[in-house]
């Protein structure tokens, strides 16, 4: 409810403006002030502008291969929970790391995935045009709707007290992030921070889980993606990096359809990809499991999910 003293005051005023604009001469309209000038475009460097044509080379290339596909599996593609269930021990209980280096050979694990809430900053960088970085956002809030859907757990994007980061950036930009990701995933050693910053070309995109010590919990996690990507090259990796960084770290020819697949056949995640995501976050697996405590629950779990059980 409005003041009464306040509407009076107002009353007051428009009275006595009334009188004063009685005896005083008629002003002309004054110009309206000039528009602010727009900021101008962001303009990429010549190496970035490479990198572009590059990534949008590899994508049209993959395309016309028939890869990269976007329809989830089909058809073509079948697979049974017995099926199911290998590519998910195959996916979730290996990785090519050891020691956080890269070792190109497949190294056994416990399982590890999130337990709580997970907060994601995303940070886009300048050279980014407005436009696109919107799009880019409400293309990565809705991804994580979707993970949170799967998983149980909350997702979202929050830049309060983050744990999960996400860098979108050109080439410059990504070269430039060293100490802010040193800052996010304490412990880094200098060869992951460069993975992440001055990637390899037959890398497109990267991404970082931590835990606390030997904790198969994961706290804290970056992905670093670069902005040259065209648009199907950036969802490929926002959709596997993402997935990748929840517990699903490795990349094997037994899974299909998959993105976790070396292939590339698909782009964005797949049926079987939700199914081993819901497998992943079941509270009938515990993190810390070996595969081979974890084979029985998995191959149940793989039966009732296909059965439309659970």
């Amino acid at each position: 409810m409005r003041d009464g003293r306040t509407l009076w005051a107002g009353g007051a005023l428009a009275a006595g403006l009334l009188a004063l604009a009685a005896c005083a001469p008629v002003q002309p309209p004054r110009a309206p002030a000039p528009m602010a000038a727009p900021p101008p475009a962001p303009v990429a460097s010549a190496a970035s502008q490479a990198l572009s044509a590059r990534y949008a080379a590899v994508q049209a290339r993959l395309l016309d291969n028939g890869l990269l596909r976007t329809d989830g599996g089909g058809e073509d593609t079948p697979f049974t929970d017995a099926m199911l269930a290998r590519a998910f021990l195959s996916v979730a209980f290996f990785e090519e790391f050891s020691g956080g280096e890269i070792t190109g050979q497949r190294n056994a694990i416990p399982l590890q995935r999130w337990n709580g809430p997970i907060r994601v900053s995303l940070q886009i960088g300048a050279s980014v045009p407005p436009d696109q970085a919107a799009a880019d956002r409400v293309m990565v809030s809705s991804y994580l709707a979707r993970l949170s859907r799967l998983t149980g757990l909350p997702i979202t994007l929050n830049a309060s007290n983050p744990n999960f980061f996400i860098h979108i950036g050109s080439l410059e930009e990504r070269a430039a992030l060293g100490p802010k990701i040193a800052a996010e995933m304490p412990g880094l050693t200098d060869s992951q921070l460069a993975a992440a910053t001055h990637m390899p070309d037959s890398a497109y995109c990267q991404v970082l889980s931590q835990s606390d010590g030997d904790s198969p919990i994961y706290t804290r996690a970056a992905a670093v993606i670069p902005a040259e990507h065209p648009l199907l090259l950036m969802q490929t990796c926002l959709h596997e990096e993402l997935a990748q960084a929840l517990g699903l770290p490795n990349d094997s020819n037994i899974a299909r359809p998959s993105i976790f697949n070396d292939d590339q056949e698909f782009a964005l995640l797949t049926r079987m990809d939700e199914l081993m995501l819901r497998i992943l976050y079941s509270p009938d697996l515990r993190p810390g499991m070996t595969a081979e405590e974890a084979r029985p629950v998995v191959e149940s779990l793989a039966t009732r999910l296909m059965d439309g059980q659970t």
